[in-house]
């Protein structure tokens, strides 16, 4: 059976919604599951990360330091189902101070963001981060 464009797009959305619910419920499993296994991790003004593993590190750090929610999830994709773009609201509270950024006293933030995927083989290929970094900062510093 030949799934029409708008089918992949559909897909594409509900896998990258499927990855905020887990993120959402703290279901760490359940976001890995969702990625290919050399997944391409872009960090916000960061290096770029390679693999399930090393996005497993990743999320284990985040857990250490801050606690997330994300709000207003809107995702778009394109026709072909190969690419997706995210936008929404992180809602957090950060707990340990993270290298290089000021230190942590459960002070909580407001903060846009948004993301890029690549999906190949209904599995999540790359994932790239923004948010305003400076915004951040001047949040849980003052």
């Amino acid at each position: 059976m030949k799934i029409d464009g708008t089918r992949k797009q559909d897909r594409a959305i509900e896998l990258v919604l499927a990855y905020y619910a887990a993120f959402n419920r703290g279901d760490r499993d359940g976001m890995l599951a969702l990625l290919d296994d050399a997944v391409v991790h872009d960090l916000n003004q960061g290096p770029r990360e390679t693999g399930r593993a090393a996005f497993a590190a990743f999320l284990a750090r985040m857990d250490a330091c801050y606690r997330e929610q994300l709000r207003d999830i809107v995702v778009l994709a394109s026709l072909d189902g190969d690419r997706a773009a995210t936008e929404y609201v992180v809602h957090g509270e950060y707990l340990q101070g993270d290298e290089g950024l000021p230190p942590a006293t459960g002070q909580k933030y407001v903060l846009p963001g948004g993301a890029f995927f690549e999906i190949r083989n209904e599995r999540i290929a790359r994932v790239t981060n923004y948010y305003n970094l400076q915004d951040w900062i001047a949040q849980v510093s003052g």
